[in-house]
């Protein structure tokens, strides 16, 4: 009894933080929410922070879920934020996703999405978008996962023959996607030694959202923004960049965007608000980055996401 005690006060402590950070706590403030969400099932980045599940973004919009990016934890945070009241984000809804690249923080989450989906009973296939090379990757998961696909399919345990199918659309820059719900524009960005990396641009009745991708400053994403009502865009510490080995430097300054670089690319872009993703952080914290955004001269509305959280 002790132990199942002290297992469901941590487990108590543990969801505090994340609940809090939702608005379901009053029904006055969901009836002023927008129509369409933006709704982070992971900000995180490479590192095993266990706060913080891989980069996977949803925007919602009339009981429809459209996702960005695949990191791990994907299926699990798209249930929880079901569970506080996104109807669309059950699994068995998930059936539209677009990759910025395939990095491996973007894209582990993949076959969860595909897999355990169709296990929870989606029975459409899901409609993947993505760069060159995004079939390639499906192929070989699903090759990968054979015998998986031919037990639920052959065996005993019940299943549909459509669900784990993936149909897929490798895509250039420009309107990839209108459902007559949300009209998806895919815009080049630059990011470290990738060929092909995408942000991407929604557009609904009453929204424009840009979520940026990986990538460093980017005059791209001030096009696509153009005073957007939210602008979501991952960033790195610029007071810590400076500790960080050599060799990491080079990277992070040809892939990613600091926080002075940030400051001055979403100045222009002249976003209603700013959110903040994929953070890393190499010391300092969400207040931190913030702070910095305002030391380089941001004096937009801007917030450090956590997951879950809604926008």
């Amino acid at each position: 009894m002790r132990y199942g005690v002290a297992i469901r006060r941590s487990l108590a402590a543990a969801l505090t933080p994340v609940l809090a950070l939702t608005p379901f706590a009053a029904p006055a403030a969901r009836a002023q929410a927008p129509l369409t969400q933006v709704v982070m099932l992971g900000t995180g980045t490479p590192n095993s922070d266990p706060d913080r599940s891989g980069p996977a973004v949803s925007v919602v919009r009339n009981g429809r879920s459209y996702l960005v990016d695949a990191g791990p934890g994907i299926v699990r945070r798209a249930a929880a934020a079901a569970r506080l009241g996104f109807e669309a984000l059950d699994p068995k809804h998930l059936k539209v996703l677009f990759l910025t690249h395939l990095h491996s923080d973007h894209t582990v989450g993949l076959p969860d999405l595909i897999l355990s989906a169709w296990v929870l009973e989606r029975s459409t296939p899901l409609e993947l978008y993505g760069p060159p090379g995004t079939q390639a990757m499906v192929d070989h998961l699903l090759a990968a996962y054979a015998a998986d696909i031919r037990n639920r399919l052959d065996g005993l345990e019940p299943a549909n023959e459509t669900g784990y199918q993936v149909n897929v659309h490798e895509i250039v820059p420009g309107m990839v996607f209108d459902d007559g719900n949300i009209k998806v524009t895919a815009f080049a960005v630059p990011h470290g030694d990738w060929e092909v990396a995408f942000g991407y641009r929604f557009d609904s009745v009453d929204r424009s959202i840009v979520i940026s991708g990986d990538t460093r400053a980017s005059e791209a994403v001030v096009a696509a923004c153009n005073g957007c009502d939210l602008l979501v865009h991952e960033v790195y510490s610029a007071e810590r960049f400076t500790s960080r080995p050599p060799e990491w430097q080079r990277y992070h300054a040809r892939a990613h965007t600091s926080t002075e670089e940030l400051a001055a690319i979403a100045t222009r872009a002249r976003a209603i608000q700013l959110v903040l993703y994929h953070q890393l952080y190499w010391g300092t914290d969400d207040a931190g980055l913030v702070a910095e955004l305002a030391r380089a001269g941001y004096s937009r509305r801007v917030v450090a996401a956590r997951d879950l959280g809604v926008y």
